[in-house]
């Protein structure tokens, strides 16, 4: 195919450090874009900053709490009460987000609701603050400690990675309830008869409906992560790359993940942020921030995404979910969405946002103010992310 505009990532961080770069956001791009045709956008625009700040349920840190004389191979691990995963080397562990404290109060009271679980650990762990260590283990000639108990700090970690496997939806579902009854789901409480409609995504913000086949984006891809720094490994899990699209790329349904790694001693706990849900359980709120470097007029047309243009799933969370059927009842776009009513089976409904429209259009400012001022420069992926 080919291109009025050609740009390399190349040229583009150095019009970065010279202070010369033109970048804006996603939501400034839709209008640059209406208002001056694709080919324009690309010669006059370098980066387009993207985010989002939404619950990412399989996200985690993974950890090494260091040697106390004597030595130990560490087979039970808890922070905070709350169960990491050990099956790794001697003091290595890895503490997911939505594991529940074992003894929580709110479970005391209401059984199978939790107040308190990894994504708090994490949360505190950035703020500072200590949390309490417990670990066992069997012994053998090497490893003869069998017990550890003490107050650890984020500092005093030898390593704290914040390690997500899965992050970004592109595209998700809308959730309602047509059951006779409230349910409690991940996406949170949903009213009998499809008397609320939840929904995520940052919508024209979002990642990777601003470059839906993964043109830039793979393994490599240097992003704001959690107020930090952090990189794209590939795809995530659950990643479907072949998924039925819109004529500008968007797909119709839950589609591109990716899977993200950064180091926790350089985030921000205003943009990792532990999650409680009210009957389902906990979880973490992330924020993520990726450039997209405007390389031709094909990066300008899809950045140049608007909230009309995409059109979410809505999906029934009390029948099919729980069953694994993917019956679609509608589509919406996520404009309608965002004017707090849709018509669900002819029945206008409230419509409640899961993500952080704000904090995502801050992110993107962020990652934007962290280019213009050269403190952040962009990488090409050094592996595709399969998308078609």
């Amino acid at each position: 195919m080919s291109h009025e505009v050609k740009k390399t990532v190349r040229e583009i961080n150095e019009r970065i450090k010279k202070g010369q770069a033109v970048v804006v956001t996603a939501r400034e791009m839709t209008d640059i874009v209406r208002r001056l045709g694709k080919v324009k956008a690309a010669r006059e625009v370098d980066v387009v900053t993207t985010g989002t700040f939404s619950p990412m349920c399989s996200s985690g840190m993974l950890f090494n709490f260091g040697q106390d004389p004597p030595a130990m191979r560490a087979s039970k691990v808890r922070l905070n009460s709350v169960q990491c995963h050990a099956g790794l080397a001697a003091v290595d562990a890895y503490l997911g987000c939505t594991e529940p404290r074992r003894d929580d109060p709110l479970n005391k009271v209401y059984p199978g609701r939790f107040k308190y679980g990894g994504g708090h650990v994490i949360e505190d762990l950035l703020r500072g603050k200590a949390v309490r260590l417990w670990c066992e283990s069997y012994v053998t000639d090497c490893y003869p400690r069998e017990t550890l108990e003490k107050d650890i700090t984020l500092t005093q970690l030898k390593t704290a990675v914040l390690l997500n496997p899965r992050n970004c939806y592109q595209n998700y579902n809308v959730a309602v309830n047509l059951t006779s009854r409230i349910i409690y789901t991940y996406m949170g409480p949903l009213k009998p008869g499809a008397k609320n409609a939840n929904f995520a995504t940052a919508g024209a913000l979002s990642p990777l409906f601003n470059d839906p086949y993964f043109l830039t984006i793979g393994l490599g891809t240097k992003i704001f992560l959690g107020g930090g720094v952090g990189y794209v490994l590939g795809a995530g899990t659950q990643h479907d790359p072949r998924p039925k699209r819109t004529e500008r790329g968007i797909p119709l349904s839950a589609a591109g993940t990716l899977m993200v790694k950064g180091e926790l001693k350089g985030m921000n706990p205003k943009y990792l942020r532990g999650v409680s849900i009210l009957g389902y359980g906990c979880s973490m709120a992330v924020g993520v921030g990726i450039p997209i470097p405007i390389l031709n007029e094909d990066l300008a047309f899809f950045t140049g995404v608007s909230d009309a243009d995409i059109l979410m799933p809505v999906k029934d969370y009390g029948h099919d979910y729980p069953q694994g059927i993917g019956r679609v009842l509608a589509h919406v776009s996520y404009e309608e969405l965002l004017s707090g009513s849709v018509e669900i089976g002819g029945t206008p409904t409230p419509t409640v946002p899961v993500t952080s429209l704000a904090m995502s259009l801050e992110v993107a400012t962020t990652l934007k103010d962290w280019i213009e001022k050269g403190e952040f420069t962009l990488t090409e992926a050094q592996e595709r992310i399969v998308s078609e």
